[in-house]
């Protein structure tokens, strides 16, 4: 799929506490590599170039860090989309957090093909009739609006991007997996289920998931 990426660019959410991890969650090792760096590889595999956004520990080994706003550090996820936003030199920004490294490139792909194309404000995915957060590709455009959900008492992501979406002319999409694996139109390289692509490393628990299933062997 060919891909106007001159319109695009990508960053990768590392700002969370990880408290159920006990350390950061970005240098966690998933098959030898920091996870950190499986989010930027999954973007780059998408054909973006990267940057970081929200990190807590120093990253700039791995890519360009865009740190929270001054005054809003601290606030959450939400605190490094709009800092990104802000410093995002193209129409569109892609946003995937460090916790989802099961995420296929070729899905990445396939939302920017569509953001771009329709030119939709926030777009996202479902996955069994849940809405996920993340990944998302947003319009620059809606900073105001996520901002002003930033500074607000709820800055819950996806209600933040429903608002956003709602006030802007290309609004908000929820593309359903499940109705671009069955046409072939995405595909994971390993042949995992679409819920399986979702699961966040939250915990040593949701490690070791995420470690069975990222070598399972290529059905290529």
């Amino acid at each position: 799929m060919s891909l106007p990426a001159c319109d695009v660019e990508g960053f990768v959410l590392a700002g969370g506490r990880s408290s159920r991890m006990g350390q950061d969650k970005a240098l966690i090792q998933l098959r030898g590599r920091p996870l950190v760096q499986h989010a930027l590889d999954i973007l780059r595999g998408a054909g973006l170039d990267a940057r970081i956004g929200g990190a807590h520990a120093d990253l700039s080994a791995f890519a360009h860090v865009v740190s929270d706003d001054s005054g809003r550090a601290g606030l959450g996820p939400l605190a490094g989309i709009c800092a990104a936003l802000a410093a995002c030199e193209r129409r569109f920004a892609v946003f995937l957090p460090v916790d989802l490294p099961l995420i296929p490139a070729g899905l990445i792909e396939y939302l920017i093909h569509h953001a771009v194309v329709t030119g939709a404000a926030v777009t996202v995915v479902s996955v069994a009739g849940f809405t996920q957060t993340f990944p998302a590709i947003i319009d620059r455009a809606a900073v105001t609006h996520l901002r002003a959900r930033l500074d607000s008492e709820d800055r819950n992501c996806l209600k933040a991007f429903r608002s956003a979406g709602a006030a802007l002319p290309g609004g908000f999409t929820a593309l359903q997996v499940e109705l671009l694996v069955q046409p072939g139109q995405v595909r994971h390289p390993r042949g995992l289920y679409p819920a399986q692509w979702f699961l966040n490393v939250n915990s040593p628990e949701d490690l070791k998931v995420a470690e069975s299933l990222a070598t399972e062997p290529d059905p290529a």
